[in-house]
């Protein structure tokens, strides 16, 4: 029996929005067959009981299905968000409500909130931590050094949160293994690519109402976000220019077929920018000044770090909303620039995130992720592991049955071949 919302702790917008939430997490729910198997097979098995955990991520319906399978496992669950602007207040409401899972989110809260939050979560003495950014980990390493015994490890899906793990690694104060969910095959090849790519167009053209064709799109970033981005806008008819650091990837964006130079340069041309770095300033004061008129400015990286707007807004006379979403700063020139979602996640601030569909194998490795710290507790040193091949590789499997999608297999014959030497070509 679920707990009531008054028995629950929590702080949301409204408790009152949890039916709203209810129809949305389980209309989710009907686009993530693997997480849905995983949640049955928890449900029986109990893989987590007796385990506090705690989830840092974007409160949003995808989540919620995440939180529910987990809480299915036994785990003692509660969750805040990893993002000000990314909650959905109904969603939040109904876990609390519907399923007695303790959140501490709203949209727009500030970031002395966040941290609190952050606290609130460490005050659960969680077991496991699943991260969005190692907000969370690098808080419980830097100010909870008394809790580090109860910790088992911590899950981390996105890239600005494994360069942060691994520089904790480097510094010899991360004391515990942790799961690079980012780098797993069924998360990164399809959450960063094809869900990063249309969502963030997504975020951008309900921001706007902008019409992409025929745009200037500038993609500061050629990994798989970067290249999400760059292919869903030259689908829609924008001439991409991306912009890059490694000559590896600048390589493989020229031979995409985009234009590939400094961001000095392509300020100049860019209509709409994004950022999907995970670094910062990667557009800064001088880009600004080099803009055209009324360029649209916007971030899908992590943090808002990735636009120095800080000195956007010293530099302006005039700041003021145009649009839900949507800044507009005027420089002393008199031209404007506009930014898109505050610098933050515009896929999650003006949208809702990537499609349930790819989201289903994210938070897939997710849940598996936290099942294999748990069955492999002490066995694990200090470390940043990833996701076994045998579990990516179930994930894709049950992603196939789940499309209704069947492939070939290697006959006996064929196996003999690819493992031996003595066989010719």
């Amino acid at each position: 029996m679920v707990a009531s919302a008054s028995t629950v702790k929590h702080e949301v917008k409204d408790i009152g929005l949890a039916p709203l939430g209810k129809q949305r997490i389980e209309w989710a729910s009907r686009e993530m067959p693997v997480l849905k198997q995983i949640r049955d097979r928890f449900e029986s098995e109990k893989p987590f009981a007796g385990i506090r955990l705690v989830a840092c991520s974007h409160v949003t319906t995808e989540t919620a299905n995440l939180a529910i399978a987990l809480k299915a496992g036994g785990a003692d669950a509660l969750l805040i968000a990893s993002n000000p602007l990314s909650t959905q207040d109904d969603v939040a409401a109904c876990l609390v409500a519907e399923y007695g899972i303790p959140v501490f989110a709203i949209k727009g809260e500030d970031n002395e909130t966040y941290h609190r939050h952050v606290q609130i979560a460490l005050d659960h003495k969680p077991n496991i931590i699943i991260d969005d950014g190692s907000d969370v980990t690098a808080t419980l390493v830097k100010e909870r050094k008394n809790q580090l015994p109860d910790i088992i490890g911590t899950t981390e899906e996105t890239t600005t949160g494994i360069v942060r793990l691994r520089a904790m690694l480097n510094d010899g104060v991360l004391t515990f293994p942790a799961m690079n969910v980012n780098d797993a095959e069924t998360k990164h090849f399809f959450d960063n690519r094809y869900g990063t790519g249309q969502s963030t167009l997504d975020g951008i053209i309900r921001a706007t109402n902008v019409l992409l064709a025929g745009k200037v799109l500038v993609v500061a970033g050629y990994g798989w976000c970067g290249k999400g981005v760059a292919m869903r806008g030259r689908g829609m008819g924008a001439n991409v220019i991306v912009t890059e650091i490694n000559p590896v990837r600048a390589i493989e964006a020229a031979m995409d077929g985009f234009r590939v130079m400094p961001m000095d340069e392509a300020a100049s041309q860019g209509d709409v920018f994004v950022t999907v770095t995970g670094n910062k300033h990667v557009i800064r004061s001088e880009h600004f000044d080099m803009m055209k008129d009324g360029a649209l400015v916007s971030n899908s990286g992590h943090f808002d770090i990735e636009i120095d707007l800080k000195s956007l807004e010293e530099k302006s006379k005039e700041i003021r909303v145009v649009r839900n979403f949507t800044q507009q700063y005027t420089l002393p020139s008199g031209k404007s620039v506009v930014v898109l979602g505050e610098g933050r996640l515009i896929n999650l601030t003006a949208a809702e995130g990537h499609p349930s569909a790819v989201m289903d194998m994210s938070f897939a490795n997710q849940a598996l992720g936290c099942e294999y710290l748990v069955k492999n507790k002490g066995k694990l040193k200090p470390d940043i592991y990833s996701i076994p091949e045998d579990i990516d590789q179930e994930i894709a499997r049950l992603k196939l049955e789940g499309m209704g999608i069947n492939i070939d297999s290697l006959t006996p014959e064929q196996i003999e071949y690819c493992n031996s030497w003595t066989v010719g070509t």
